[in-house]
C-alpha cells in the first residue's frame, strides 16, 4: 500500500468502563472504498468519527493526509473537515432550509464563490446524485428517505472533499433505494477521485461497494481484506456474522 490517506495507529477509546476501541491500527489507501463491518455497538461509528476529529482517542494517533488530526484543537479542525466530508446516518439536513439552501450552506460559509457560482455548483452536485433542479425549492419534509440521503450526499461533496465518510448510508431504506445509494457510493468514488470509508451492518451493501472490508469485534479489527477473502475467512465471528446477515437473521 502507498502512503495511506487516513490512518489509525494504536487508537484506543473507552466510554466509562466500556472499551470500544483497543489499540486498533487501520490504514485506508488512496482511492479505495473501505467498509467497516461489525455488530451493533461494536465501535464502527466511533471509528469513523475519529477520522474527522468528531471524536478524539484516549490513546494513539489519527492521521489524515499525513496530518495528525487527533491532536488538533477544535478551532484547528475546520480545514480537516473540509477535506473529509461525512454523510451522517440520518442525513442531518436543516429542516427549515430548502434543498438549495442545504446544499449551498457550506459553500456560502467556507468559500468566496459568487452567488452565481454557488448556484451552478449546487446544480452540478445534485446532478451527481441524479437529482434535477426541480428539487431546489423543496423542504426536507417533502422528500422521501432516499431523496434525503441523496441531498445530504450532494451537500457532503459540494466542497470537493478528498475523503468521504458514510455512516450507515442505507439504514431505513428499502432494498431498491439502498442499491441506488450503493451505486452512487461506487460511482462518486470513481468520478470524484475520492477515498471512501463506509460503516454498515448491511452485508449486501458491504459486498457491493467494498474494495476491502475491515471487521470490528471486541474492540479490535479481527479481519481486514477483500470481499472475496472475507467470504473465505477463518475468523469465526466474521463467518457467523456474514452467514447470519445473509440469511436475514
Amino acid at each position: 500500500m502507498s502512503e495511506p490517506v487516513v490512518e489509525l495507529r494504536a487508537v484506543s477509546k473507552a466510554f466509562g468502563e466500556k472499551v470500544v476501541l483497543d489499540a486498533v491500527d487501520l490504514a485506508v489507501a488512496r482511492g479505495e472504498v473501505l467498509v467497516i463491518l461489525g455488530g451493533s455497538g461494536s465501535g464502527k461509528s466511533v471509528t469513523l468519527r475519529h477520522m474527522n476529529g468528531l471524536t478524539q482517542p484516549d490513546a494513539g494517533s489519527v492521521f489524515v493526509e499525513g496530518v495528525e488530526v487527533s491532536r488538533l484543537a477544535e478551532e484547528e479542525l475546520g480545514e480537516v473537515r473540509r477535506k473529509v466530508g461525512m454523510l451522517f446516518q440520518m442525513g442531518a439536513l436543516f429542516d427549515s432550509m430548502t434543498v438549495f439552501e442545504n446544499v449551498a450552506f457550506a459553500l456560502f460559509e467556507h468559500t468566496k464563490m459568487t452567488g452565481e457560482e454557488i448556484a451552478a455548483r449546487v446544480t452540478e452536485v445534485l446532478g451527481f446524485v441524479d437529482l434535477g433542479p426541480d428539487v431546489l425549492p423543496l423542504l426536507p419534509s417533502s422528500l422521501s428517505g432516499g431523496m434525503k440521503k441523496r441531498v445530504s450526499l450532494a451537500r457532503t461533496i459540494a466542497l470537493k472533499p478528498d475523503v468521504l465518510l458514510y455512516d450507515e448510508p442505507t439504514t431505513g431504506l428499502d432494498p431498491v433505494t439502498a442499491m441506488t445509494i450503493n451505486r452512487l457510493i461506487v460511482d462518486l468514488n470513481s468520478r470524484l477521485a475520492t477515498t471512501s470509508v463506509v460503516v454498515t451492518h448491511d452485508i449486501a451493501s458491504a459486498l457491493f461497494v467494498a474494495d476491502r472490508i475491515a471487521f470490528l469485534e471486541k474492540g479490535r479489527f479481527a479481519f481486514v481484506g477483500t470481499p472475496g477473502e472475507a467470504r473465505s475467512s477463518d475468523v469465526a465471528a466474521l463467518r457467523a456474522f456474514l452467514a447470519a446477515e445473509e440469511a436475514g437473521a
